[in-house]
C-alpha cells in the first residue's frame, strides 16, 4: 500500500511541531507581503510628493505664500512639504525677533534636520521586520525540517527492515518546512533590500533640498 504523498497530506500528517513551525512561517509570509505592499504604496507616495513639492517650490513663487498654502492643504504636512514648514517656521520666528541672521539660519537647520530625521523614521518602519524574516525564516523552516527527520529515522528503532518508503512520507513533510522557509525569506529579502535603497534616495533628495533652502534663507536672513 503507498503511501499519500499530496502536499496536504504531508502537512495533515506532519508532527505537531513542524505543524507549528509552518503555521509560524504562513503567518510571518503573510504579514510580510502585508508590509511588502504597503510599504510600496508609502514610497510611491513619497516620490509623488517630493515630486509634486519640488515643482511648486522651484516655480519662483512667494516662500511665505508657499508655507500658508500647504500648512492649509494638511494639518500634518508629510515629506518635504514636513521639511519645509519647519525650516520656514523657525526662521519666521526668529527673523520677528531680530535674532543675527547666523543663528537663525542655524536654528531653522536645526528643525529641519529634526523634521528629515523623523520623515526617515517613518519611512524605515516596517523595513527590520523584512530583514528579520529574511534572515530568519530559513533557518526556522530548517529546524522544522530536522525535526521533522529526526522523527522520520526514530520512527525506524523498532523496524528489522527499513526501506525508503518507510521514511519517505517523513522526509517529505519535513522539507516542506524548508521550502516554506525559503518562501517567507526570498520576497522579504528582495523587498528589504529594494526599499532600502528607495529610502536612501529619498533621504539624499530631502537633504539635498534641506542644503538648497538654507542657502535661500541665508539670502534672506540677510536682506
Amino acid at each position: 500500500m503507498s503511501a499519500d504523498l499530496s502536499f496536504f497530506s504531508l502537512i495533515l500528517g506532519a508532527s505537531v511541531v513542524v505543524q507549528l513551525v509552518m503555521l509560524l512561517l504562513v503567518v510571518v509570509s503573510v504579514l510580510s507581503w502585508t508590509m511588502i505592499f504597503r510599504k510600496r504604496a508609502t514610497l510611491a507616495e513619497a516620490h509623488s510628493g517630493a515630486e509634486s513639492f519640488e515643482d511648486r517650490f522651484w516655480s519662483g513663487g512667494d516662500l511665505a505664500n508657499l508655507y500658508h498654502e500647504v500648512s492649509s492643504d494638511s494639518d500634518n504636512p508629510r515629506g518635504l512639504q514636513n521639511i519645509f514648514v519647519a525650516g520656514f517656521k523657525e526662521f519666521s520666528r526668529l527673523h520677528r525677533k531680530g535674532v543675527d541672521p547666523m543663528s537663525v539660519v542655524a536654528g531653522a537647520q536645526r528643525s529641519m534636520r529634526v523634521a528629515l530625521s523623523r520623515e526617515i523614521d517613518d519611512l524605515e518602519v516596517h523595513l527590520s521586520f523584512l530583514a528579520t524574516v529574511g534572515s530568519t525564516s530559513p533557518y526556522v523552516g530548517l529546524f522544522g525540517t530536522v525535526w521533522g527527520i529526526m522523527n522520520a529515522f526514530r520512527g525506524l528503532s523498532n523496524v528489522h527492515q527499513a526501506t525508503l518508503a518507510m521514511v519517505a512520507p517523513g522526509i517529505a513533510e519535513a522539507l516542506i518546512a524548508t521550502a516554506m522557509g525559503l518562501f517567507a525569506a526570498i520576497p522579504a529579502v528582495i523587498a528589504y533590500n529594494r526599499y532600502s535603497n528607495e529610502v536612501e534616495r529619498l533621504e539624499n533628495r530631502y537633504d539635498n533640498f534641506l542644503e538648497e533652502f538654507s542657502s535661500i534663507l541665508q539670502r534672506q536672513a540677510h536682506d
